[in-house]
């Protein structure tokens, strides 16, 4: 435990390292969101059958959670980018624990997520969205976000890892967009012909962003939901562990594997 704690801090500062001397693309990822919240919240807001105040109330939650998603794409990537270049071949000959590699890239995604909420926060707060909710729930909103980014990273070390070039993984990533436009994350699930409801309820995305919602107090739980969105706060953390669960040690083998 002692190995996987020190070599895990070291891999974690790795990361870090290249995320500051690569400005460019932590400037886009933080920034796209934002520029998604302003789209939606002016464009898609005024044509839809709710007030545009009220659009925001449910947008900003939804996007917290797309974003959080958006380390499957984030994990991918980078776990690809080391795998095809030789650097994980070369932690591999090191006397570094085989988890700690892995390990370190989900932890300093999971700080720069952590970091970068904060300016969509901001910009949400500006268009008129309001945390209604007591202050412990709005702190466990935050924590459902960073433990579902932690999941997704996982999810997307895996793939990252098991990719044939960074060109796969780069276009694998960008298909994962699709995802959050199958949930409850921009437009409500209730309008949509059954068969698609019920998929959309059942993708884990939704789960969190309605529980995201009802912790904010932005918005209560959907009637005749299917089960993890009529149970949100559940739901969330069910998905979420049970993907950890999954794809980390799946991912540790993978990378240990070669």
């Amino acid at each position: 435990m002692n190995a996987l704690v020190h070599d895990g801090t070291a891999v974690l500062g790795r990361h870090l390292q290249r995320v500051r001397h690569a400005p460019a693309i932590t400037v886009m990822t933080q920034t796209m969101p934002i520029v998604f919240l302003l789209f939606f919240g002016y464009v898609f807001g005024s044509a839809l059958a709710m007030p545009g105040a009220e659009y925001r109330s449910q947008l900003v939650p939804g996007l917290l959670v797309a974003t959080a998603a958006g380390g499957l794409m984030t994990g991918m990537f980078q776990a690809a980018q080391d795998a095809h270049r030789g650097v994980a071949d070369r932690f591999r000959t090191l006397p570094v624990s085989r988890a700690a590699v892995p390990l370190g890239q989900a932890l300093a995604d999971l700080a720069t997520s952590a970091v970068g909420t904060v300016p969509l926060i901001l910009v949400g707060l500006a268009m008129g969205w309001r945390v209604e909710g007591t202050a412990p729930e709005a702190l466990g909103a935050l924590g459902l976000l960073l433990l579902f980014r932690f999941a997704t990273t996982w999810m997307g070390i895996l793939l990252g890892l098991a990719s044939k070039s960074e060109e796969a993984a780069g276009q694998l990533g960008s298909a994962t967009f699709m995802l959050p436009l199958l949930s409850n994350a921009y437009i409500p699930t209730d309008g949509m012909p059954g068969w698609l409801r019920t998929v959309a309820e059942w993708n884990p995305i939704s789960a969190v962003t309605t529980a995201v919602r009802v912790l904010f107090g932005n918005a209560p739980v959907p009637a005749d939901a299917a089960w993890p969105v009529a149970h949100p706060v559940a739901g969330a953390l069910l998905w979420s562990l049970a993907l950890i669960a999954l794809f980390a040690p799946l991912a540790v083998r993978r990378y240990a594997r070669g």
